[in-house]
């Protein structure tokens, strides 16, 4: 049996993660059985400390990136044989620019935003004890912004962020246009990246400048709900 762990179910999604998300996409669009076991706690048992991670019966997979791509070296293998090279190619950069540009604007608007923090202190660690519940969010809030200031994002005041957002959503609306999935009729891993971001933002219980620039496409919003309707339904 696999096992997928990640943080467990919270504001209005599967999980808040869009990494833990991007790989149950993957196992849905892939038609892959699988288990998911959701809870904060599994960060601390996590060889490397970060969720998402994955048991292949026994077999143990971490980072959403190599979780994929074990998964279609062993189940899927054929899953983007539908595209040519230099559709892989634009995939692959266009997950990477997600992973590691877009991330951290939805990271900035939820952990350093005044506006959002409220609801997301609150799915993430509301059901712990206190002290825990005030002495927890406050460290890990430090934390979190520590990281998006060291990573670049977080020199930038919020217009200069949004600015950055809207340059990917402008560039994943061109690209989806009409199209059922990112590159046609046919879904590819690179739908599980892009839905999972996507829905982070379109489909997430936040209300905040980030989710309203993002709910404006709507072919994007079309593309979140078709694969949500299709694939998470139920």
């Amino acid at each position: 049996m696999i096992t997928l762990y990640g943080f467990g179910p919270g504001l209005g999604m599967y999980d808040p993660s869009p990494f833990v998300l991007k790989v149950a996409a993957f196992l849905r669009l892939a038609n892959i059985d699988y288990r998911y076991n959701g809870n904060v706690n599994y960060v601390f048992k996590a060889p490397k400390k970060k969720l998402p991670y994955l048991d292949d019966n026994g077999t143990i997979v971490c980072d959403s990136t190599f979780i994929i791509c074990h998964l279609k070296d062993r189940y899927a293998s054929d899953f983007d044989s539908h595209l040519s090279p230099q559709q892989q190619a634009v995939a692959t950069l266009i997950s990477k620019s997600l992973d590691e540009n877009f991330y951290w604007c939805l990271v900035y608007f939820r952990w350093i935003d005044s506006a959002s923090w409220p609801p997301v202190k609150n799915a993430l660690f509301g059901k712990l004890p206190f002290p825990l519940s005030t002495i927890v969010p406050l460290v890990a809030r430090r934390g979190v912004s520590k990281q998006v200031y060291q990573q670049g994002t977080g020199r930038h005041n919020k217009e200069e962020v949004l600015s950055i957002a809207r340059q990917t959503l402008d560039a994943l609306s061109v690209l989806i246009g009409d199209n059922l999935f990112c590159l046609g009729d046919k879904p590819s891993s690179l739908d599980a990246t892009v839905y999972a971001f996507l829905a982070e933002a379109i489909l997430v219980e936040l209300d905040n400048d980030f989710t309203r620039l993002a709910r404006q496409y709507s072919n994007l919003n079309d593309y979140c709900q078709r694969i949500q309707q299709q694939y998470f339904a139920g």
